[in-house]
């Protein structure tokens, strides 16, 4: 009789082990957060899981589009959703229902950083020293010459790069500079179409290079660093803070193309990508030309919004600030809310209407 007895007492001990354990246990916080933010949200997890030792966070990084996908498409229980371009949240989740509830799957969202669109390459490159803010269109555009470019389907810095084509045909006033870098690169032709007000550039449903192609696609712009670091491209449209993460050379763009500066905003807005994609057949997929604006927000089907509000409240601190800039990462100096009134109180204390 005993031994039953004792058996059961070592359970329950065990289970009260377990029990403690599991009063212990971190509360994850899942973000999905857009590639180019991977090394300052490395570093601003490092100092957010210091102040909160009760968090785990655990990110996962995508090109932008594909960011939005998994939590409004493949239904992935995250916390924090980050992306390279604030427009895509209303795009693709303000008007996106959570299937359980039916609310939307974000009505906020914050611009909180910018950055400049420029080209990455390494010493080696071809025309390494010739190139510069002067010819770079002509000399990417060299058959010879390897440049990769995020897949403008789900990544954002993919669609500018084709805007930074049209906005330079425009202010150069040479309309002959985007066919001899696109012109016969795909099997389904991307396409530009220059109205008197809008430059309108059509992305394809399916994307696929020709065997001979100097064009390189991938999934998301950082996936472009590892071959630009083994010498299989020579040069890829980056963003400026990436660049400099990773210490290769750049060429800095002119402010009427970078997407980053303010002043030119109206420039910018002359030009826009559309996507020919069935998956976004109930939504119209147009990218209008803009300043750079990274948007963040939590998924109406955040498992944990109260900690995901934390980390974007420490994101937004002077800490979060620093940490990002220390990055190479520009901030806004003020950042904007869209849906004040839906934002959590935490973040509302902090942001102005």
């Amino acid at each position: 009789m005993r031994k039953p007895f004792a058996i059961l007492l070592l359970l329950s001990l065990l289970g009260l082990g377990l029990g403690s354990c599991n009063s212990q246990q971190k509360t994850p916080l899942v973000v999905f957060a857009a590639g180019s933010l991977i090394i300052p949200f490395d570093h601003l997890e490092k100092a957010f899981e210091e102040k909160y030792p009760n968090i785990d966070v655990q990110p996962e990084y995508h090109g932008s589009i594909q960011v939005i996908r998994h939590a409004t498409e493949l239904h992935k229980p995250i916390d924090v959703v980050a992306t390279a371009d604030a427009a895509l949240i209303p795009m693709l989740m303000y008007a996106t229902t959570v299937p359980e509830t039916g609310q939307p799957y974000a009505d906020w969202h914050i611009r909180f950083a910018s950055n400049h669109l420029a080209l990455a390459y390494h010493p080696e490159s071809k025309y390494a020293d010739e190139i510069n803010a002067e010819n770079w269109t002509e000399i990417i555009s060299r058959p010879d010459v390897k440049i990769g470019i995020a897949d403008p389907r789900f990544d954002a810095s993919g669609y500018r790069a084709l805007m930074a084509f049209g906005l330079a045909e425009i202010a150069e006033q040479n309309y002959g500079l985007f066919d001899p870098m696109f012109k016969d690169q795909f099997t389904f032709p991307v396409t530009i179409f220059r109205g008197d007000e809008l430059t309108t550039i059509t992305v394809p449903e399916i994307l696929e290079i020709k065997s001979e192609s100097h064009i390189v696609i991938r999934g998301a712009s950082i996936q472009l660093i590892a071959l630009l670091e083994s010498g299989d491209l020579d040069y890829a449209f980056e963003y400026e803070s990436v660049i400099q993460q990773h210490g290769l050379k750049m060429v800095g763009l002119p402010a009427e193309v970078n997407l980053g500066e303010e002043d030119n905003e109206e420039l910018y807005q002359q030009v826009q990508v559309n996507l020919d994609f069935q998956r976004f057949a109930s939504i119209k997929p147009q990218f209008r030309g803009e300043r750079i604006g990274y948007g963040i927000t939590i998924p109406a089907s955040a498992p944990h919004p109260d900690e995901a509000a934390q980390f974007i409240a420490f994101l937004l601190s002077p800490e979060g600030r620093s940490l990002m800039e220390a990055d190479h990462h520009p901030m806004f100096e003020t950042f904007i809310a869209d849906g004040y009134e839906n934002l959590p109180p935490v973040l509302q204390a902090i942001m102005t209407k």
